[in-house]
């Protein structure tokens, strides 16, 4: 096995992994602009050297109100920046905790965790810091409603 660097990071509550590679940095959170119609796991926009960046509420992103599993917003005010499909996001989520190494690879998400876990985890991941869910960045930025399109298709 490669050493693995990843990002650990909190979401309502659970610890939960990034690999190192996708974040770009992590930054103070400034003013952040809302975008009208815009669905509800968006934000705003916010400005990073110049550059827009499209803020993601994550616990919105996975289907989450605002205030589940882990009470209301923490005062942390940072945000992971990365880069998906030629557009940059800044991940808004309760905590940064550290960076450290995967101990294996990830393995299935285990029972209990909710549909709305298991659409965007590509499984649980042993870490130096401990177990966290291994985020799939395209299945969080896509949202709650992608989900809902897709068994809305299936019926």
């Amino acid at each position: 096995m490669t050493e693995k660097l990843l990002i650990i990071l909190q979401i309502a509550g659970r610890r939960c992994a990034l690999s190192a590679l996708d974040v770009r940095s992590v930054i103070e959170t400034g003013a952040i602009t809302p975008i009208p119609r815009s669905p509800a796991w968006i934000a705003g926009i916010t400005a990073l050297r110049s550059q827009a960046l499209t803020v993601i509420d994550c616990r919105r992103a996975i289907g989450l109100s605002a205030n589940s599993a882990g009470g209301e917003w923490p005062t942390d005010h940072r945000a992971a920046v990365i880069t998906e499909g030629g557009h940059s996001y800044a991940l808004l989520v309760d905590g940064i905790e550290d960076i450290t190494t995967a101990a294996g690879e990830a393995g299935q998400v285990p029972g209990g965790f909710g549909a709305e876990w298991s659409r965007v985890a590509l499984g649980m991941i042993e870490t130096m810091a401990g177990p966290a869910l291994l985020i799939d960045l395209p299945a969080l930025l896509a949202g709650p409603e992608a989900h809902r399109t897709e068994i809305e298709a299936a019926a």
